[in-house]
């Protein structure tokens, strides 16, 4: 069990925090586009846009999971010398 706490699985810890955090945050991000949009617009926005919305917010959740992960368990697993 220990072993999984190594700087070996350090790409199984990139990859389990950045789908941890990945629905969450798209859902957030998604969230606040409609809101957004709808502020915008005055009125409620069809479901095409909000389809578009989500996948840009897919996208951009995506990039920061991906980047926060990598650079959260880089810290994490620093080799000290």
């Amino acid at each position: 069990m220990e072993a999984l706490f190594s700087p070996e699985y350090k790409w199984l810890w990139m990859v389990a925090l950045g789908g941890a955090l990945f629905f969450p945050v798209r859902r957030f991000i998604w969230v606040m586009s409609v809101r957004r949009a709808e502020r915008r617009q005055k009125e409620p926005t069809d479901e095409a846009v909000r389809e578009a919305l989500k996948r840009r917010a897919t996208f951009t959740s995506v990039l920061l999971c991906f980047i926060f992960a990598v650079t959260y368990v880089s810290v994490l697993f620093k080799d000290s010398p």
